[in-house]
């Protein structure tokens, strides 16, 4: 791994990750301080005011994601005060002017989106991968003045489209081609990218953007570290001081709870006093990057606005953003209710996290803190079991707090506790597996609900995510047929698509084998996390038919 990011003068490097409002002389160490606070990382909301507002309501721009990403071509106090001199009301031409003279808008949003184009693919699909991965990777990034971008050290891979920046949990499915196209100078620095940024915000964000920083994504971190073949002791412990910190960035909050709270911020305690976790976010907001949206859902739901704003927030954290997973009537995003919810996904990767944290300490001679962590894993693998496992319908599920038991329907997260190790086979397995061949196995892959609601995590669509976990996880837990099944249909999916489009998409639509839909924005090409996933498939096994 290449280490010039610690050799780089710190308090340069993080002035950098600043909004202009908020650097000064200061500026450094009140960062370092927002790790505990980062509702305090000014947004494009925070520094614009009512300009934001009125850009965001009246969608100046299609995507609500073009503003926020726009950098400002002179101080934002400036720009407001000339704001506040004008009179826009109601001429959104003009409006539009002002902002394309004071903001250099993201170069994507300078042409419309192109549509999927009916062609013959020029490389076969595995070569195309392969030369993805250059148009999609990104130099370091120290941030202009007023940007909302994060500073980054080190050089990364983006998903594509409209998703511009390094992102969480796509990145490890990323990993996974990049792995197997020999590309471990990428991994080598996104993971020095990762690390930067738990060390600069006490976790990683959602995305490298000022208005992710406060909340996360499933963490996927200690698996991305165990695609590295690093050796080097100093970078071993600064990778496990990452994880542990994430870590606590999850269970901060264990020490409010009690029998009137329940829950505080990611944390929750269980009927018989057992610890896990929820998905949450530090602020009750709208989005910055789909503000009007946000809006419009709150005031669709009848409560409180800055309730449903926390339960939107939280549901972007889980990565499943929307899903009826997160919906109390189970079909309409106004119900939305993430934090009443234990999800299975988010407390089994924490499982993992907890045992990699273990196995570390342990490899790096300290015994009490893989002492610590084991226990806490097991502490967990109990909990999951007893809370999560439905025994009637033999699947895995997520706990509601407020009903006091496990919420109806079968969800592709059911495989999660199958793919970090929660269980490594036995009766349990075999009943998921049974589950997912009846339910969620389709034509063109894996279902990633039973139920079409028009969000994009529901059915009819398939993930490339969740296709590689309930591989590996039906692989690792003796089903290798099912396993084969789903990459088998996958694949299909991918390699029609290709055929037919020339490209790769974020998601599939597996029941009719195409380009999948729903969702807030329109389908994406790229795609980072769909060229990793196919990769990986491919080298696992073979195209289809071959």
């Amino acid at each position: 791994m290449r280490l010039s990011f610690w050799l780089k003068p710190v308090a340069a490097f993080l002035a950098a990750s600043l909004p202009a409002a908020c650097a000064g002389p200061q500026a450094p160490l009140a960062l370092v301080a927002a790790t505990a606070d980062t509702a305090s990382v000014a947004t494009p909301a925070d520094l614009y005011g009512d300009l934001f507002v009125q850009v965001q309501m009246r969608r100046i721009f299609p995507d609500g994601k073009t503003f926020v990403d726009a950098v400002p071509r002179r101080e934002p106090a400036a720009i407001l005060a000339a704001w506040r001199e004008r009179d826009f009301d109601g001429d959104d031409a003009a409006l539009r002017r002002f902002v394309l003279d004071n903001f250099d808008l993201p170069a994507a949003d300078a042409q419309p989106t192109p549509s999927l184009v009916r062609r013959g693919p020029a490389l076969p699909l595995e070569s195309h991968i392969g030369a993805l991965w250059a148009h999609l990777t990104k130099p370091p990034v120290v941030p202009e003045r007023g940007s909302s971008a994060l500073a980054l050290p080190e050089p990364f891979v983006v998903p594509g489209g409209r998703f511009r920046e390094l992102y969480y949990w796509d990145s490890y499915f990323t990993m996974l081609g990049l792995a197997r196209d020999g590309r471990h100078d990428l991994i080598e620095s996104m993971l020095a990218d990762f690390t930067s940024l738990v060390d600069r915000f006490g976790h990683v964000p959602n995305g490298t953007r000022t208005y992710y920083v406060s909340r996360s994504q499933p963490p996927f971190l200690y698996l991305m570290a165990e695609l590295s073949a690093e050796q080097d002791r100093a970078v071993l412990e600064a990778r496990l001081a990452a994880l542990r910190a994430e870590h606590d960035f999850w269970m901060r909050g264990a020490d409010r709870l009690g029998d009137s709270a329940p829950a505080a911020a990611r944390v929750v305690r269980m009927p018989d006093g057992a610890l896990l976790n929820r998905y949450w976010d530090d602020r009750d907001t709208p989005r910055d990057e789909s503000y009007r949206e946000d809006v419009e859902t709150a005031a669709e739901s009848g409560r409180a606005a800055a309730e449903v704003y926390r339960h939107l927030r939280a549901g972007a954290e889980s990565g499943w953003d929307f899903s009826s997973r997160w919906l109390a009537d189970g079909r309409t995003l106004a119900s939305i209710d993430t934090t009443n919810i234990v999800p299975v996904d988010l407390n089994s990767l924490l499982y993992g996290l907890e045992s990699a944290i273990a196995e570390r300490c342990w490899a790096l001679g300290d015994t009490a803190c893989g002492d610590r962590y084991a226990r806490a894993a097991e502490a967990r693998r109990v909990a999951i079991e007893r809370w999560l496992w439905s025994e009637g319908e033999g699947r895995y599920g997520d706990w509601d707090i407020a009903r006091g038991g496990i919420r109806p329907g079968v969800t592709a997260a059911t495989l999660y506790p199958l793919f970090t190790g929660v269980i490594e086979g036995g009766p349990r397995a075999d009943a998921v597996a049974a589950v997912v061949e009846a339910s969620l196995l389709a034509p063109g892959g894996l279902r990633t609900t039973t139920v079409d609601t028009g969000q994009q995590w529901d059915a009819p669509n398939g993930w490339p995510p969740l296709q590689w976990i309930a591989v590996e996880g039906l692989r690792r837990t003796g089903h290798p047929e099912l396993a084969r099944a789903v990459a088998d249909r996958f694949l299909g999916t991918v390699v029609r698509t290709y055929r037919e489009t020339g490209k790769l998409v974020e998601k599939y639509d597996v029941e009719a084998v195409r380009p999948g839909g729903g969702g807030e924005y329109p389908l994406q090409d790229g795609f980072g996390w769909t060229n990793g996933v196919t990769r990986a498939l491919i080298a696992e096994y073979g195209l289809p038919g071959e």
